[in-house]
């Protein structure tokens, strides 16, 4: 607890006082009246319809989900330096439907995590008051770096939302600031979520696409939704990240990821709740295309806990099959390539991963990803995507088995 009170009394300071030497950034141009600030406002609105398909071993029938989301609200202009985004969000089941969209281990079908809502999605207050420096107060979307330990899960239907304050700086060159406090999530299930969430960052734009960050996350949450086994799962996670791209000759560039984190327990979390983190990947790309390898390793603590990102984007990490949601706790050591490239508009993505335990010997599987996405119009975008698990040893017991697991989306995105 006094690292983190010496922390955020750290940064308060250092926002204050770069805050005070900065100048004021040049933003929209603000509404002279209250009337003007809405009535000039922008209107948010994006529907996508799914077909969502899961053929899951153990399962007695196929899933089948045919959905669509509707995200619509109103971004006003600013006025005061204030300005006010409202969004709500509806999810509906088109059709007779097959599917479970919980996880429960016992039920016929699969499960695709797309539960109907009728929901407030985004209120928030942005304020630009102060010196190149933003500030957010209400329910509202958030995805730091690449998502891997915070992120909006944006994929899913309802997507996770966080009520709180962030605060973003960017007063010194290169450098930003952030800050952020939550006490309640909206999971991607549709369940509100008490928490006690502190988010702190520092990044550091060394050349263009090229990004040092340092980061501490505290959460205060005795349950994240993990099935750990612990009665209490708030923890820490603090850590270091280098990403980004360097130019070579011509069109060619130099890919490349390095990352290590710890966690810890935190506010009363379990004393087995220690565990590390590490990333290594790098590749090479050329005009729209490219080709990379990489390594992560998500430590076990001796097979009693493996590290956990409970606020983060899982389902773009360890395949899309979504097979380790949450860390098995003999962790998890992925070994994936990957390759991309854009042709007459039409993106094509793949990637293919091998799974091992961390602790013992293991092998959990490999799995293989393809994403083609194809814009039809300037505000419609088509997208089709598939994954394909296949199970690696037979895990005892049989509720820690991953089984072969096929899923195949067919996505239409408008936004207006």
């Amino acid at each position: 607890m006094l690292e983190k009170t010496g922390a955020l009394l750290l940064l308060g300071a250092l926002f204050a006082s770069i805050s005070m030497a900065a100048e004021v950034p040049q933003g929209p141009q603000p509404a002279e009246t209250l009337l003007e600030a809405v009535t000039g406002g922008k209107l948010l609105l994006n529907v996508r319809p799914r077909y969502e398909s899961v053929e899951q071993d153990g399962k007695r029938e196929d899933a089948n989900g045919f959905t669509n989301r509707l995200l619509a609200g109103w971004r006003t202009l600013p006025f005061h330096r204030f300005s006010l985004t409202a969004e709500a969000i509806n999810v509906s089941r088109l059709g007779d439907q097959n599917y479970n969209d919980t996880p429960v281990a016992s039920a016929r079908f699969p499960t695709v995590a797309d539960p109907e809502i009728t929901d407030i999605n985004q209120l928030f207050l942005d304020f630009t008051g102060l010196p190149k420096t933003l500030v957010r107060v209400g329910r509202q979307s958030l995805k730091l770096d690449n998502t891997r330990y915070v992120g909006n899960v944006e994929f899913r239907q309802v997507m996770q939302v966080f009520n709180g304050i962030y605060l973003e700086n960017k007063s010194l060159p290169g450098i930003e600031l952030d800050y952020g406090h939550f006490d309640r999530i909206r999971t991607v299930f549709a369940q509100q979520r008490q928490t006690d969430i502190d988010l702190l960052r520092a990044a550091w734009s060394f050349m263009p696409g090229n990004q040092a960050v340092a980061f501490a996350y505290f959460q205060d949450q005795p349950d994240t939704g993990q099935n750990t086994g612990f009665k209490n799962n708030s923890n820490d996670i603090a850590g270091l990240r280098l990403n980004g791209a360097v130019p070579l000759s011509g069109e060619w560039t130099a890919l490349y990821t390095g990352e290590v984190a710890q966690q810890r327990p935190h506010a009363g979390g379990d004393s087995r709740i220690v565990a590390t983190y590490s990333r290594l990947g790098g590749g090479i790309g050329w005009g729209k295309a490219f080709v990379r390898a990489d390594y992560e390793r998500l430590g076990s603590n001796h097979g009693q806990y493996a590290f956990q990102t409970p606020l983060g984007t899982n389902h773009l990490f360890q395949g899309w099959a979504d097979q380790f949601l949450t860390t098995p706790a003999n962790g998890i050591r992925d070994a994936w390539v990957s390759a991309g490239v854009t042709f007459h508009d039409a993106a094509f993505y793949t990637e293919y991963h091998r799974f091992d335990a961390d602790f013992g010997t293991a092998h959990y599987g490999h799995e293989w990803d393809l994403g083609v996405t194809y814009p039809f119009l300037k505000q419609l975008l088509g997208k089709l995507e598939y994954a394909n698990f296949m199970e690696g040893d037979v895990l005892t017991p049989a509720t820690a088995r991953k089984r072969d697991t096929r899923k195949l989306w067919v996505t239409m995105i408008y936004n207006f």
